[in-house]
């Protein structure tokens, strides 16, 4: 009967999860539908989903009768699938490709994403943390403007190819001053005009126009010898840079540079995935030490409680001073009130945590009774196995997010150099047209060319061909502006360099410093660990020494408190340990690797790992 519900509570689970990760929206921009396909799917706009409240399935597996056991494997994974600020980075790549998409038709580059955001503290704030490079965003090179980015060197045209359409019609009487011109006093003109025109730019700087435009005319005048008449043409323009604006360099850098930035949007989303994986990490152990101090301060009142219950009786049989019986209250009471003290921390240290694995807060995900049960201890190992200095800081510098960050952002704003530096060019132009030109209409009481067919064979024949060429020069004569734009990005160049090895230095300094943290996190370990044991020892021996009228009762008390004090230094001190190595693997930049994270899974919001409790969960309730 229990395996059979133990199943039925696995499918129901199964079924739960299926159906929470199907009502989940995916982050995308989706496409327009109706109209008329290809034809109208450029002009209509895209919609995208509304943003993801719901937390994951795993959060309600977790949960049994009002507590939810916790794993540091599911804090991680819960992290990583509910918190907001991962949310959030998860818009950043798409954001990136559009811009990219942007930029390929010609477009100035956006300012989008925003920085990483650095997890919560708990409640005490004694823990140990490493210092990270400051989070660096896209290298766009440009100057930024409420989202939109004023564009330095030589504009880049529209890469979009564009289609002309033109259609006139026009009627116009004009009286005549002198009939005998036109044969008539008021000459009637009517117009029936078309033009057609298309536009392409290559990026190579090359601009090509080919139009084709027709006119017909009709006039009430006899003396016309043509009359009705119809002309039309065929232009093809085209127009190269040579000097300015000349190049796939100039015209396509900002392509290159968003493409540099999509990389820089996926590495800043791994940066807020380790940098919320640590935080959630630094969390739950800071939950476990005040879990145990909690325990620990129970046990304190016990012993105290107990003291005072045998100052009780000792007063009464004569051999003790009621003195003792006050003195025993004193302790109970500082031991009831370090309890207090002690749970007040731990509720506190839950709420943040719980806030930190939900999307919608505590109170929409209905965990505000719910007690977090911490299913892991806190495990020193007996040595830490390290690798020397000089390995631990090239695996930094290898897999730091920041520092690719760095490099792609230096690699964009040269690449825009190479625009700055085209405007110190004068414009110099060379151009060439060709047009063929071609004319219909009627010669009264005869046909000279009736058939729109035959216009457009004289234009296919090149019966009336224009043909000219040329270049143009423009020479600015101080060129002040693109002296000054190209000198000032040089020198944000350079500076973008010393940045560069200012954030080499700084994670120099972070594997060091979180090196020697942890070797002081170990070491002060293990002082506390051995002075709790010999307050224990201390206190036993003063308790049967008590016992024996040997010691007076202050002395017990005196342990009580040196005991409860070396034992809060213990859990303070492992949990210190675990921040120590959390910031050594996230200052050599191994945070990913060490908890079997990948990037595809993070990004899709959803771990492969199960979450499995155990067959037994802990019977106590929290304490």
């Amino acid at each position: 009967m229990i395996k059979l519900q133990t199943s039925i509570r696995i499918l129901w689970v199964s079924l739960a999860v299926c159906a929470c990760a199907a009502a989940q929206s995916e982050i995308s921009i989706r496409p327009a539908t109706g109209g008329l396909g290809f034809l109208t799917r450029p002009y209509q706009a895209g919609s995208v989903p509304e943003i993801r409240l719901g937390n994951s399935p795993r959060l309600a597996s977790l949960i049994r009768a009002g507590n939810l056991y916790l794993t540091a494997r599911d804090v991680v994974a819960l992290a990583i699938e509910n918190n907001i600020d991962v949310e959030i980075q998860r818009y950043g790549p798409l954001l990136a490709k559009k811009v990219l998409l942007r930029a390929q038709a010609g477009g100035a580059l956006r300012s989008v994403g925003l920085p990483v955001v650095a997890g919560p503290q708990s409640v005490s704030l004694q823990g140990v943390s490493v210092a990270t490079s400051t989070s660096l965003s896209a290298g766009n090179g440009v100057s930024s403007g409420g989202g939109i980015v004023t564009q330095l060197g030589p504009p880049i045209p529209s890469l979009d190819p564009t289609i002309l359409g033109i259609a006139s019609f026009g009627h116009s009487s004009t009286p005549q001053t002198i009939p005998a011109l036109t044969g008539v006093s008021n000459l009637v003109t009517s117009t029936r005009s078309y033009e057609a025109q298309y536009v392409q730019n290559w990026d190579f700087g090359l601009n090509a126009q080919l139009t084709y435009a027709s006119t017909h005319v009709q006039l009430n005048s006899p003396l016309y010898t043509l009359n009705p008449y119809t002309s039309g043409f065929v232009d093809l323009l085209l127009t190269q840079n040579l000097l300015y604006g000349f190049g796939r360099a100039v015209a396509g850098r900002n392509i290159r540079v968003q493409k540099n930035n999509v990389k820089v949007s996926d590495l800043q989303f791994e940066q807020q995935v380790v940098t919320t994986v640590s935080a959630a990490l630094n969390l739950y152990w800071d939950l476990v030490s005040f879990d145990q101090d909690v325990r620990a301060r129970q046990r304190e009142v016990a012993t105290a409680e107990q003291l005072l219950s045998d100052n009780k009786k000792l007063v009464q049989f004569g051999t003790a001073a009621p003195i003792e019986i006050t003195r025993a209250e004193s302790q109970l009471y500082a031991s009831q009130q370090d309890l207090v003290t002690s749970q007040t921390n731990l509720l506190q240290q839950e709420t943040v945590l719980k806030n930190y694995l939900t999307r919608d807060g505590v109170a929409a995900a209905g965990l505000v009774g719910v007690h977090i049960i911490p299913l892991d201890k806190i495990q020193v190992p007996a040595q830490d196995e390290v690798r020397p200095l000089d390995d631990l800081i090239k695996e930094a510098l290898a897999k730091r997010p920041e520092m690719a960050q760095a490099r792609l952002n230096l690699e964009s704003n040269q690449m825009n150099l190479v625009g700055i530096r085209s405007e110190l060019k004068p414009t110099l132009q060379a151009f060439t047209e060709l047009t063929n030109n071609g004319l219909i209409g009627q010669i009264t009481g005869t046909s000279y060319s009736t058939g729109y067919t035959d216009l457009l064979s004289q234009i296919g024949r090149r019966n009336y061909p224009n043909y000219s060429a040329g270049v143009s020069l423009n020479i600015p004569l101080r060129n002040r502006a693109a002296q000054a734009d190209y000198a000032t990005s040089l020198l944000e160049i350079r500076q973008n360099e010393l940045n560069l090895r200012k954030n080499i230095n700084q994670i120099r300094i972070d594997v060091q410093n979180a090196l020697v943290g942890l070797q002081q996190a170990r070491a002060r370990y293990v002082a506390a660990v051995k002075s709790r044991e010999l307050s224990e020892q201390t206190l036993e021996g003063d308790q049967k020494r008590y016992r024996l009228g040997a010691v007076v009762s202050y002395q017990v008390v005196q342990d009580q408190r040196d005991l409860a004090t070396a034992g809060s230094s213990e859990e303070q001190a492992m949990a210190n340990y675990s921040h120590a190595r959390i910031a050594l693997d996230q200052a050599v930049g191994r945070t990913l690797e060490v908890n079997h994270i990948t990037l595809g899974e993070a990004m899709a919001g959803a771990l492969s790992q199960a979450s499995t409790l155990p067959a037994e969960l802990p019977k106590e309730e929290r304490p």
